[in-house]
C-alpha cells in the first residue's frame, strides 16, 4: 500500500458523518492546515483543537498542526475581499479568487519542500488535509492536496462527507 492524500471541510457535516468518513478511508494522519483551530457556534464544536484532537486520538489517527500551510492574514483578506465584491460567504464560496491563489503560492507554495514533507510520514500513510470549507475547490487545502499530488504522481481525493 502507498501512501495517499486526501482532503476534508467541516462546513455542512455532522459529527458522526466527520469521523465516519475519516474511518471508511482508513485515515492514519490528520494534518490541520487552519491558522485558527476553532469553528463558531456549537453546531462545529467536534471540529475545535480540543475536541478534535480527543476524538482522533481514539481513532489512533495522529493529529498535526501546520499553521505554516495556512493562508497569512493578508491573503485571508484578499479572499475575504473579493468574497465580498461577489456577495459570497465564506460557506457558500464555490472556488478562490486568483488573488488568493496568487497570495497562497508566494505564502506557502513557492518555498513549500513537498518531499520533505511527505518524507515526515510512513509510506503507507492515509493523510487528509483539513480546513473548513465544504468544497475543497474553495479552500487552500486543495492547492495544497494539487502540489502533494503532483510530487507522488498521484491523485488526491476529497472525502468530505455531503448531506
Amino acid at each position: 500500500m502507498s501512501r495517499e492524500i486526501f482532503t476534508i471541510g467541516v462546513y455542512g457535516t455532522t459529527e458522526s458523518g466527520f469521523f465516519q468518513a475519516l474511518s471508511d478511508h482508513g485515515i492514519t494522519h490528520f494534518v490541520d492546515v487552519r491558522r485558527r483551530r476553532g469553528v463558531r457556534g456549537a453546531l462545529y464544536t467536534y471540529a475545535n483543537a480540543k475536541a478534535l484532537r480527543a476524538k482522533l486520538s481514539t481513532m489512533g489517527i495522529t493529529y498535526i498542526h501546520r499553521v505554516d500551510l495556512s493562508p497569512s492574514l493578508e491573503t485571508r483578506a484578499l479572499q475575504k475581499a473579493a468574497d465580498a465584491a461577489s456577495g459570497e460567504t465564506k460557506r457558500g464560496r464555490a472556488g478562490l479568487d486568483p488573488a488568493f491563489i496568487q497570495g497562497y503560492e508566494s505564502d506557502c507554495l513557492n518555498s513549500f519542500d513537498e518531499a520533505g514533507f511527505l518524507g515526515e510520514f510512513p509510506a503507507d500513510a492515509r493523510i487528509v488535509l483539513f480546513c473548513v470549507e465544504s468544497l475543497p475547490e474553495a479552500c487552500h487545502r486543495s492547492l495544497l492536496a494539487e502540489r502533494l499530488a503532483q510530487a507522488e504522481a498521484k491523485r488526491w481525493f476529497d472525502i468530505t462527507p455531503r448531506s
